[in-house]
């Protein structure tokens, strides 16, 4: 089984690192609830009910991945069980 949560990014925060080349970026991201769901399908009803409560922080150093976040934007997580 696995569970869908909706969460929407709360701050993209840009760190400096020894490499000039290199990129280091945390994306903070919050449950979805309200305004951020308007017009899309789905809620957070797989997880919580009424008013979800969460936050996730992820570092991501790959350009690539960085791209993909937007402030303000809502992404839906799923979360499947990998081991024990």
């Amino acid at each position: 089984m696995s569970v869908q949560a909706m969460f929407y990014v709360k701050q993209i925060n840009h760190h400096a690192t020894s490499q000039p080349d290199q990129v280091c970026v945390e994306v903070k991201l919050a449950a979805a609830f309200g305004g951020y769901l308007q017009g899309l399908p789905e809620g957070n009803g797989d997880w919580s009910k009424y008013t979800p409560q969460g936050e996730l922080s992820m570092t991501i150093t790959n350009p690539g991945a960085i791209e993909q976040f937007e402030p303000g934007a809502v992404y839906s997580l799923t979360l499947d069980k990998v081991s024990k």
